[in-house]
């Protein structure tokens, strides 16, 4: 079976804004508004203004955030928009990824030169130009993932984009061998170089802490003045829904039970926690999994789309967990 490096195959594809909670302030002069660079599966792009309602910054108690499976950023960047924050920790086991954050924050200018290249290389060809070049640029991501070295990792992480901007539905997957196998969406004017958003992620990524491993090697950071979310890979809805972790490996329950040991660990360091999943009462009413898992802390339920789903009744309006241990 493919890998697919996304909560759930029964997941939308968010294009993640940066919609902002009326009544948030913004940091005075601040008028460099940052969103997501990248489409990405289960992004939370829509359920900022229920996640908003968590920060807890207001009291100057909290001065640190982290976010072990950073994904798309949409939290990351609506909390980087409205707080300075002395300290911040990202941290995902995707290579490509994090290679991604780390080129835009520190070479931004090489980063978006190739980008334009592409997409001007990119947009005037008709749709059989566009797919032998689109294939090209999949074959030399994948060369450069496998056997590529540091020099090239601007190369990769701007490929890494074109790649997003140009696939079907953002969707970033690979199969047994680790190699990116999406076909090019029908995209007529894709923006593949947004260079003004790409400075401004630049600007915003310039103190924070970029990290390619798991999530327990947040573990040092996490302390007392910390507010921490996890967005893991979601629980699958249903037994035959095709699902994966990071990359190639299986996030199955008893990830899900480690991961919320790791959550107790951390809230007896006195951290601020709040935690994201699939709400199994979607499929099942009888499944309390993340209501037993989960028992000591608060667990609410909101509404999210989920548009991609083999079974017709599990798409639309689902609700989703958000877990606070306050």
């Amino acid at each position: 079976m493919e890998a697919i490096y996304a909560k759930s195959i029964a997941e939308e594809q968010n294009i993640q804004g940066n919609s902002i909670k009326t009544g948030e302030v913004s940091l005075p002069g601040d008028t460099k508004r940052v969103r997501p660079f990248l489409k990405w599966a289960g992004g939370k792009g829509q359920l900022i203004n229920e996640i908003a309602q968590y920060y807890p910054f207001g009291d100057g108690k909290i001065t640190k955030y982290a976010e072990p499976f950073v994904g798309g950023g949409a939290v990351l960047f609506d909390i980087l928009d409205k707080y300075d924050l002395d300290e911040v920790y990202i941290s995902d086991i995707n290579t490509e990824l994090i290679n991604t954050y780390i080129k835009i924050r520190d070479n931004a200018d090489g980063l978006i030169n190739l980008l334009y290249r592409y997409q001007s290389e990119y947009i005037p060809l008709a749709t059989a130009e566009r797919k032998s070049y689109y294939m090209s640029k999949r074959e030399r991501f994948n060369e450069l993932k496998i056997n590529g070295n540091a020099v090239e990792n601007v190369e990769k992480a701007a490929l890494m984009i074109f790649l997003n901007k140009t696939c079907f539905n953002g969707l970033y997957r690979v199969n047994r061998k680790g190699l990116f196998n999406v076909p090019m969406g029908a995209y007529k004017n894709p923006l593949i170089c947004d260079e003004n958003n790409l400075r401004a992620v630049s600007d915003k990524l310039k103190n924070v802490k970029i990290v390619c491993d798991d999530y327990s090697k947040s573990e040092n950071f996490i302390d007392e003045h910390t507010f921490v979310y996890f967005d893991p890979p979601y629980r699958p809805l249903t037994e035959t829904a095709s699902f994966t972790a990071y990359t190639e490996n299986l996030f199955d329950d008893e990830r899900q039970i480690e991961l919320a040991r790791f959550v107790e660990t951390m809230n007896k360091k006195g951290a601020k926690i709040v935690v994201s999943n699939s709400d199994p009462k979607n499929s099942s009413t009888d499944d309390d999994f993340f209501d037993e898992l989960y028992k000591e802390h608060h667990i609410k339920r909101v509404q999210a789309t989920r548009m991609i789903n083999c079974n017709s009744e599990l798409r639309g309006k689902l609700s989703e967990l958000l877990i606070a241990n306050y």
